[in-house]
C-alpha cells in the first residue's frame, strides 16, 4: 500500500498541466463552432424582418431577442433558427413590436426643417418615408422621429407618399394621417398650392379619407410703384388671367402718362372677387401722386405716397373708397409734396404745353363727362396753376371733324367748360379761367384717319 501510494504521489502532478491543456483544447474548439453557429443563424434570418435582432450562442444553444411585426413573422424567424444544422436548442426571447391604437403618423413643416413623427410599420418603410421626404423639400432637412409600431392600416405607405409629394407645396403645416383619416393645415407655398394639393388629394389609395383640409393660400398680391426720378411705374404680383392682365396694363399706360409701365405681372389663380375692378380704382389714385406705393394684398388696398397738393391728398383720402367693391378694405398714407416755387407767365405756358404734349384729357364719347382715367395728367395741370397764381389762363376745347359743325362747337365748349370745373373744384378761382370752344376749326392732324382725329381732339391750356 505504501509503494502504491508512493507511486502515485509521483504521477498526479503531472494531471494537473494535463487537464489544463484538455480544458484549453476544448474551449478552443468551441469558440469557431459558436461563432459558425452566431454567422448561420444571422444568415437564417436574412428573409425575416425584425427590428433590434440579437443573437448568443453557448455551445449549440442559441439564444434569439428580436422584436417582430407580426405573429407569423416572429414564428418564422424562430423556426428559421430552429432549422440551422448544429443548433439544438433555440431560447425565444422575440416578442412582437407594440401595436399603436389609433395608428398615427405625422409629416410637419416649418421654417428650416421638415419633420416625420408618429409610427411607422416596418423599419424600411421608415427608411422610404424618409427618403422621400428629402427628395421632396431637397435642401432643406429632414428629422426623422418616427417609431415603430403594428396597426398600419392597408395602402399606409402609398397614402403617406402621396401626402409627402404636397409638402413641398407647403410654406409652413402639418399633415397627419390616424388610421384611415387625413388631416392638413397650414400655409400653401405659392399662389394655386392650395388647388394643387386639394387635387392631389383626390388620388388617396382606398379607404383613406380627408377629415379636414384647412391649407390656406399665401396672400394674394398685387403692387405698384411710381418711380419719378426712373419716371416708371413697375407692376408686379398676380393677376387672375391674361385678359384681366391687358385690361390692367391698357388701363395704366392711360393713366400714367409721363412714366413708362414697366410689367412684371403673372398669371395665377385666387384672385378675390372684384379684382380687377379695386386694382384699376387703386391705380387711379396711385396715378394721381408724385411718387407712392400700391400694395394690394387680399382684399386690402395699401396706398402711400405724395399728393401733387392739399385738396388732391384730401380728396384720394376720403373718395377713393366708394370705388371699391364691398368688403374691400382701404388704407391710406398720403401726405402732400412740397410746393414747388412760383414761376412766371411763360414758364407756365412751357409747363402746361409739355404736360398736354405728353398726355390728354380724355372724355367720354361724344360727351363733356371727364375720364376718370385723366385725374393724374389734371393733378398736374392743377400743380402747376398753383404755380401761377397771378395769371389768367384760356381753357381752350377742340374736336375732330366727325359730325355737324354746330354740334363740335358746342361740345368743345362744354369741355372746356367741365375742365375748369375740375380745376376750381380743386380750390383755383373760377376767375382766373375762361372757356373757349373751337369745335373742328382749329386741327392739328388730318381728319382722314383715327390717329389724327385723336390728335384733334384735345384740350388747350394758353395763359393770357
Amino acid at each position: 500500500m505504501q509503494k502504491l501510494f508512493r507511486w502515485a504521489s509521483k504521477w498526479w502532478p503531472g494531471l494537473i498541466p494535463l487537464a489544463v491543456m484538455w480544458g484549453f483544447a476544448a474551449w478552443n474548439n468551441t469558440l469557431p463552432v459558436e461563432a459558425d453557429l452566431s454567422a448561420r443563424s444571422s444568415a437564417a434570418l436574412k428573409d425575416t424582418v425584425l427590428d433590434k435582432t440579437r443573437i448568443t450562442v453557448d455551445g449549440r444553444d442559441v439564444s434569439l431577442a428580436a422584436d417582430a411585426f407580426s405573429e407569423e413573422g416572429r414564428r418564422d424567424a424562430v423556426m428559421a433558427v430552429e432549422t440551422v444544422p448544429g443548433v439544438r436548442v433555440v431560447d425565444d426571447r422575440t416578442r412582437l413590436v407594440p401595436e399603436a391604437k389609433p395608428f398615427v403618423w405625422n409629416a410637419e413643416r416649418d421654417v428650416v426643417r421638415v419633420t416625420l413623427s408618429g409610427s411607422a410599420p416596418l423599419p424600411s418603410m421608415k427608411g422610404r418615408l424618409t427618403e422621400a421626404a428629402r427628395k421632396e423639400v431637397g435642401g432643406v432637412e429632414v428629422a426623422d422621429q418616427m417609431g415603430l409600431a403594428r396597426g398600419a392600416p392597408p395602402r399606409f405607405e402609398a397614402a403617406a407618399m402621396l401626402l409627402l409629394d404636397q409638402i413641398g407645396r407647403l410654406k409652413d403645416g402639418k399633415i397627419t394621417i390616424t388610421d384611415t383619416k387625413v388631416n392638413l393645415s397650414g400655409m400653401a407655398r405659392d399662389l394655386g398650392g392650395r388647388e394643387a394639393i386639394a387635387a392631389a388629394l383626390k388620388n388617396l389609395p382606398e379607404g383613406f379619407s380627408i377629415a379636414a383640409n384647412e391649407i390656406k393660400a399665401p396672400p394674394y398680391i398685387f403692387q405698384a410703384y411710381k418711380d419719378p426720378v426712373a419716371a416708371t411705374v413697375t407692376l408686379t404680383g398676380y393677376v387672375p388671367d391674361n385678359n384681366v392682365h391687358a385690361a390692367i396694363a391698357t388701363s395704366a399706360s392711360r393713366k400714367f402718362f409721363t412714366e413708362k409701365v414697366v410689367d412684371n405681372l403673372k398669371a395665377s389663380i385666387g384672385a378675390p372677387g372684384s379684382f380687377n375692378t379695386a386694382v384699376v380704382a387703386a391705380l387711379g389714385a396711385l396715378s394721381r401722386l408724385s411718387t407712392g406705393t400700391l400694395v394690394v394684398s387680399d382684399r386690402e388696398v395699401k396706398l402711400s405716397g405724395d399728393a401733387l397738393y392739399e385738396s388732391a391728398a384730401n380728396d384720394i383720402r376720403a373718395g377713393l373708397g366708394k370705388d371699391f367693391p364691398k368688403n374691400w378694405q382701404y388704407k391710406p398714407e398720403i401726405t402732400v409734396k412740397p410746393a414747388a416755387g412760383p414761376v412766371d407767365g411763360t414758364v407756365c405756358q412751357q409747363l402746361f404745353s409739355e404736360l398736354l404734349n405728353k398726355g390728354k384729357i380724355r372724355f367720354a364719347t361724344r360727351r363733356a363727362d371727364i375720364d376718370p382715367d385723366s385725374a393724374g395728367i389734371l393733378d398736374h395741370l392743377i400743380e402747376t396753376a398753383l404755380r401761377c397764381p397771378t395769371t389768367n389762363i384760356e381753357v381752350a376745347g377742340h374736336t375732330d371733324a366727325d359730325g355737324e359743325d354746330s354740334v363740335n362747337q358746342a361740345l368743345s365748349e362744354k369741355r372746356a367748360q367741365a375742365v375748369i370745373d375740375y380745376l376750381v373744384k380743386a380750390g383755383l378761382p373760377a376767375s382766373r379761367f375762361t372757356a373757349v370752344g373751337h369745335g373742328s376749326t382749329q386741327p392739328v392732324a388730318g381728319n382722314d384717319t383715327d390717329d389724327g382725329k385723336a390728335q384733334n381732339r384735345r384740350i388747350e391750356f394758353l395763359v393770357r
